[in-house]
């Protein structure tokens, strides 16, 4: 019986196996940090391979900084982490299709990789822009003191704290951002679909830095385009240009899959006629003639007075479409018959401009409507034009530096506007509040608790809009779509299993008997559930149902995608009962079984039972 692995799949390895099947001939062995032999790439016999010219001499155009290798190196590495559920602080858990999730992004975004792989329609960050004032994430592999020091001379005292302040005075202050954006993209670009496209909002200080890691990570040749962000209007107190915008860069996974676009604007009224959007246009008689009679008065061209064109075929030919239909008389409140026609908007989408004017004082507006006490959020209104970009109303819209979770408040609203089905997946570091500022006086002590109030207050409040227009419909009149305004709270957190469940092999038989479970204590069946999903691969939001079976707790998720017991000894009638169900899945606790006979004996009923269903043990 198959054993959970129950960490992040190594996927230096999985490249190496992947160079291996193309080119056999490049594969070589190098001892690894444990002592041990493991595959390795010759990477001078590929070079070798993949050029018709040796490459010679240090001379190559390329853009490099100080721990670039080891910020490559890094999205490729495995992690013993998990993420455990968390009711008490979500929304309508069990109907929800939304995430927020808790912790460092660099390694939630690895716990995801099985789960999400290709399924995210569009990514959307707001990374720290690295003014000078912003605080970065202080990954590990960033650079350590050591490699630093040998490198440059120069190390940081703060090595040990999620977030380090970035000042300009620092020696690596490019070289710190860069490392920390660029495995991150790397991990996020293997969760975008084929059509999928990444969005980024970054000021002057990193923008050229950005579009070469994004041009390294997802493609130069997949640059859909930078958009200009004006966010301010007004002088301020510049000294020679007033800088009141920001970019967006917008690359796609892959450029030819990729339709982006913005609803037209229509300024007049619209008619919906059979499922169509229509306008009516009353100015039938100036498009035909071309002109008007200035003695009839601007814009006022009746049917009545037609013959002062002296255009019989016109005359005739707008009587013809009249008694067609596809022109009609309508009495204006002048009383005049007025020729009209409902034009249908055949194509109701249009280009984007390279501008998006939408001022950042609106995203303070937002966050104070809902008595929300944040700095310098981003507009929602920003966020529901880059999503509204997509024509796709059930997408997957992630945004792994989400803040105040402005993301998700604009994905709400949009599908309330448009009944939409989209759904979002917030991940954000529980960076702690400034005792002294007013988000910490009100009692949030993290940037999250802020984040999901915000989601909290800002469903409650769209849904409120929606059931007092409800109150006022006319007979006849649909009412509109209630969004999903919900999420499930998922937390990072170290791995579910005991040291013991990967290194076995280290501990003596004596311990490994005083041992009662490889499973941590604190966890309950909820955590083990949601971490055999990460490992399997399944969404994160889907139902599940838990119920008895001959006394044992039995869950189901997604109808039977995975069936789960972590009850110890559990009884053969349980099982079978399992099995006869059918699954996908089905993952038991190892030691519900007391000796290798009885998982035998499991392995033959599920043979007999339910030949197709996967089992495995934790």
């Amino acid at each position: 019986m198959e054993k959970m692995k129950m960490e992040t799949k190594n996927w230096t390895s999985e490249n190496i196996e992947k160079i291996g099947e193309l080119f056999p001939n490049v594969i070589t062995e190098a001892r690894g940090e444990d002592g041990q032999l493991k595959k390795a790439i010759n990477f001078e016999a590929l070079r070798q391979v993949l050029s018709e010219d040796l490459l010679e001499g240090d001379e190559a155009f390329e853009f490099t900084w100080v721990g670039k290798k080891a910020a490559m190196v890094e999205a490729g590495k495995p992690i013993r982490k998990t993420l455990r559920p968390c009711k008490e602080e979500s929304k309508d858990w069990d109907n929800t299709e939304n995430l927020y999730i808790e912790g460092d992004n660099l390694d939630v975004l690895k716990l995801l990789q099985e789960s999400y792989l290709g399924k995210v329609k569009m990514i959307y960050i707001d990374p720290p822009y690295n003014t000078g004032n912003d605080f970065i994430y202080n990954d590990s592999f960033v650079m350590d003191k050591e490699d630093y020091q040998e490198q440059t001379g120069l190390f940081d005292e703060d090595e040990h704290k999620n977030f380090i302040e970035n000042t300009d005075s620092n020696p690596r202050f490019h070289s710190d951002w860069c490392s920390m954006m660029y495995p991150r993209l790397q991990l996020a670009r293997n969760l975008l679909s084929d059509d999928g496209v990444i969005i980024i909002s970054i000021d002057d200080n990193e923008i050229d830095n950005l579009k070469k890691i994004c041009d390294e990570t997802l493609g130069s040749q997949n640059l859909v385009g930078i958009l200009i962000h004006q966010r301010a209007k007004g002088g301020g107190q510049a000294k020679h240009i007033v800088r009141g915008h920001d970019y967006i860069l917008i690359y796609a996974k892959n450029i030819n899959n990729v339709e982006l676009s913005r609803p037209k604007i229509v300024q007049q009224k619209t008619y919906e006629i059979n499922g169509e959007t229509y306008i009516k246009n009353d100015d039938v008689v100036r498009k035909v003639f071309g002109k008007y009679d200035k003695s009839l008065g601007d814009r006022r061209c009746f049917y009545e007075e037609l013959s002062i064109y002296k255009s019989q075929d016109k005359i005739d030919e707008i009587e013809q479409k009249i008694s067609t239909g596809e022109y009609f008389l309508e009495k204006n409140k002048e009383g005049f018959h007025v020729i009209c026609r409902y034009e249908k908007l055949a194509d109701s989408r249009s280009k984007l401009y390279s501008i998006i004017k939408v001022l950042s004082e609106e995203g303070k507006k937002d966050v104070d409507r809902l008595n929300i006490p944040f700095t310098y959020p981003k507009p929602t209104e920003l966020i529901s034009q880059l999503v509204n970009t997509s024509t796709d109303k059930n997408l997957i819209i992630l945004d792994f530096f989400s803040g105040s979770a402005t993301t998700a408040h604009a994905v709400m609203q949009l599908n309330a506007e448009d009944g939409g089905k989209r759904k979002f997946i917030m991940v954000q570091l529980p960076e702690v509040t400034a005792p002294d500022s007013e988000a910490y006086k009100a009692g949030y002590k993290n940037i999250c608790e802020i984040g999901k109030e915000r989601i909290r207050r800002a469903g409650e409040k769209i849904k409120a809009e929606i059931e007092s227009n409800t109150a006022q419909l006319k007979l006849g009149e649909e009412p509109t779509h209630v969004p999903d305004i919900g999420f499930r709270v998922l937390k990072l957190d170290e791995s579910n299993m005991k040291d013991v469940y990967y290194i076995p092999g280290a501990y003596s038989q004596t311990i490994l008997e005083s041992l009662e479970s490889n499973i941590k204590a604190d966890r309950s069946d909820l955590d083990l559930l949601f971490g055999c999903l990460l490992e399997w691969g399944l969404p994160l939001s889907m139902p599940y149902t838990s119920e008895q079976i001959d006394g044992f707790a039995v869950h189901t998720y997604n109808e039977g995608d995975l069936i789960a017991c972590f009850d110890e000894n559990i009884s053969e009638k349980a099982i079978k009962e399992i099995a006869k169900r059918q699954p996908l899945r089905v993952v038991f606790r190892d030691s519900s079984f007391a000796s290798s006979p009885e998982k035998i004996n499991v392995e033959e009923i599920f043979k007999l039972l339910a030949p197709n269903t996967s089992v495995r043990v934790l």
